[in-house]
């Protein structure tokens, strides 16, 4: 029962992070202005992420657009939107591998086999935290860098938005919950007698008179 309950705990916080993942990826906040020296007055601030640039005014207008060409970004734009979109694709695949291998669900039977394929899920959703991780911490190094960067003016320098935050939060969840998976599809795999308890009870048989027998099989 301790098993069933890892796997259902790491589902729930793979789900979380996946969920997570797709809002970063989506977020225009992967970097915004920095408001340094004479820029610490301004009209406007400027957002920009993977698929689109947004320009905040004062008074609250915001509006935004999106990237014209593709080949015209910046390479860690490219290799962010490919990392990021294969972790949620991966993440998908996790998702389906962990329910059907799940001890409360049905759609492999039981033994050795079902643990296996939810041990697979488990690694799998470990493996898009780590995925994910990289075009992150790729982008918060380019962004820190550039912002100390003497030669780079003042108005073109960035700081940290909160969809890196927001990435990196759920990167962690998914590592987590991918390794409570395994955890538990692994206690699984070494103790069968600690799976989920599914009972099961016989029907009741007509015995002489016409009544039924109420005695219940376990």
């Amino acid at each position: 029962m301790g098993s069933a309950v890892l796997e259902i705990l790491g589902l729930v916080l793979c789900l979380m992070g996946w969920v997570g993942l797709i809002l970063a990826c989506g977020l225009p906040m992967w970097q915004v202005t920095a408001f340094l020296d004479h820029n610490i007055v301004t009209a406007q601030t400027t957002w920009k992420g993977l698929w689109m640039s947004c320009v905040v005014q004062s008074t609250g207008h915001m509006q935004c657009k999106t990237y014209d060409s593709v080949l015209a970004l910046s390479t860690e734009v490219q290799a962010a939107r490919a990392l990021t979109v294969g972790a949620a694709l991966l993440a998908l695949l996790a998702l389906c591998l962990t329910l059907a291998g799940a001890q409360c669900t049905t759609c492999v039977a039981p033994g050795p086999n079902k643990a296996r394929v939810a041990l697979t899920g488990g690694a799998l959703y470990a493996f898009c935290g780590l995925l994910a991780l990289v075009p992150l911490c790729w982008f918060a190094n380019i962004v820190v860098r550039e912002f100390y960067d003497p030669n780079v003016s003042v108005s073109n320098k960035y700081e940290l938005g909160a969809a890196l935050y927001i990435g990196w939060a759920a990167s962690a969840l998914l590592m987590c919950g991918g390794g409570l998976v395994c955890c538990g599809a692994w206690i699984c795999a070494s103790r069968p007698d600690l799976s989920f308890p599914v009972k099961y009870s016989a029907p009741r048989r007509p015995v002489a008179g016409g009544d039924y027998d109420k005695k219940n099989y376990v």
